[in-house]
């Protein structure tokens, strides 16, 4: 089993939600975590919650997620896991879109994740290890009504994440990708933790539950795609 103690991991998207877990989870498990979002708030509390570093980010710009690695290299000396977290989504027919929301959910989920493993690469390339986890969806592999800029977006996401496991497998570079049916949290500005979605609705700490059994399979052991659903969802 890998340890994760002392190894050092950025999670975007950590002020709320999936990330929040994540970065909570990692950090009881040993690792040292760079908590990164937009919201300074929350981001500050995470980050004291896990003792680990904020960087406040919009990983869909290139100085910031550049920064994001150069500040997590700065105070830790290190780099080892990138969880691509951060997403944003909402849902209207296709008609019913503007451009700008569009933009607004392909920067996030994909350019966001293309940025920052570019970030990141020449690092874990130097040192022929690390790992890369991306957050996707179970709409990476399916489509809906009123879903069609945040699955292309999704499909994207996935797209992007297999071919560069096939690109970085030779460098000792790990890629995973984690594919979440429906999860209790703010996302599309929903209201969690209520007593019915507890029932019905992955909670955030399954999914970091998950980011952990990925990071601690044996070092020759790649955990190419895992998906979730609650018992209750059909897929």
């Amino acid at each position: 089993m890998n340890d994760l103690t002392n190894q050092v991991a950025i999670v975007t998207g950590a002020s709320r939600g999936i990330g929040r877990a994540i970065a909570t989870l990692l950090a009881v498990q040993g690792a040292k975590v760079v908590c990164v979002a937009r919201s300074e708030d929350e981001l500050l509390e995470v980050a004291q919650k896990t003792n680990g570093l904020a960087v406040i980010a919009d990983v869909a710009d290139e100085a910031d997620a550049q920064n994001v690695v150069a500040e997590t290299l700065s105070h830790y000396g290190r780099l080892d896991i990138v969880v691509c977290n951060a997403g944003v989504g909402s849902f209207n027919l296709l008609e019913n879109f503007s451009s700008e929301e569009w933009d607004r959910m392909f920067d996030t989920n994909v350019k966001g994740t293309f940025l920052l493993c570019k970030a990141a690469l020449p690092h874990l390339k130097e040192q022929r290890r690390g790992h890369i986890i991306g957050i996707a969806s179970d709409v990476s592999k399916r489509t809906f009504v009123h879903g069609t800029a945040y699955g292309a977006s999704k499909y994207a996401q996935h797209a992007v994440l297999d071919a560069l496991r096939k690109e970085v497998r030779g460098h000792g570079i790990k890629v995973s990708v984690i594919y979440p049916g429906l999860v209790d949290t703010h996302f599309n500005e929903a209201k969690p933790g209520t007593a019915e979605k507890e029932k019905t609705h992955l909670q955030p700490m399954d999914i970091a539950q998950a980011v952990r059994y990925i990071l601690e399979a044996p070092p020759h052991v790649v955990v190419d795609e895992l998906m979730l659903h609650p018992l209750t969802q059909e897929w």
